[in-house]
């Protein structure tokens, strides 16, 4: 049974509103049973799964998961062409059940470079999930967070050579509503599997404030248990976004 903890009087501890994750360890995992390293995407996709289906008994309304970084085309070309399958497969398969379990789903990142076929699919699961309000969970596809950051400053600068927007009115308010999350709350905590203690390059700007948990579980084999007990961990910690207590 999935439980997060409780705090000091009982109470059931404040759950993270928006918990993001960098799912690493997927190819290590295949290769300590020595296969492919695509097995282990695949066992990785499941996960997903089970993690999503966790979150509405851990209060968790916003998940957002990095499935492809900018960074990831430069592995070999096998394994990128079986990602990009697995990705397609990923959203046929389960377009229906998200839909029926009350799952939005949005994609962030750069589409451009991206096939089509897949696009279409990226694009028809946004559509087919739009009204759904149970779990928010954004997939991180072909991301970067230094490249999203300078696509916006791209669409910012156009809108000020436009004059859609002044410069003096540039601030971390206005910024923000050109980044790829931009109708989404920042996270309260990231969590990265694997036991590497780097963020990769992910939600750089989101992050500013958010809480971290290193875990040395490869992705395979973080289960909702598991997730569970870091989503309570999360309850306990003092959050002061840089403010002293009075």
């Amino acid at each position: 049974m999935i439980d997060s903890m409780s705090g000091a009087d009982g109470a059931k501890a404040p759950a993270p509103n928006h918990v993001a994750i960098i799912m690493d360890g997927n190819g290590r995992w295949a290769q300590k049973r020595n296969r492919p390293r695509l097995v282990g995407h695949h066992a990785g996709a499941k996960r997903v799964r089970e993690i999503v289906r966790a979150c509405p008994d851990l209060d968790v309304k916003y998940l957002t998961i990095f499935a492809f970084s900018t960074e990831n085309w430069k592995r070999t070309q096998t394994e990128v062409a079986g990602l990009m399958k697995l990705f397609k497969r990923y959203i046929r398969r389960e377009a229906q059940n998200l839909l029926e379990e009350g799952v939005r789903v949005r994609f962030i990142g750069d589409r451009v470079r991206l096939e089509p076929a897949l696009v279409d699919l990226m694009d028809g699961l946004e559509l087919l999930t739009a009204d759904n309000d149970k779990v928010h969970l954004t997939i991180a596809l072909n991301y970067g967070g230094r490249d999203e950051v300078a696509r916006a400053a791209r669409r910012l600068a156009y809108d000020v050579a436009m004059g859609k927007l002044e410069p003096k009115s540039i601030c971390d308010e206005t910024f923000p509503k050109y980044l790829d999350t931009h109708v989404l709350p920042d996270p309260d905590l990231v969590i990265r599997t694997s036991g590497e203690a780097r963020i990769s390059n992910f939600l750089l700007w989101q992050s500013a404030y958010s809480e971290y948990e290193f875990i040395d579980t490869l992705w395979p084999d973080f289960t909702p248990d598991i997730f569970a007990q870091v989503v309570g961990r999360f309850g306990v910690r003092d959050r002061r976004f840089g403010a002293v207590p009075v």
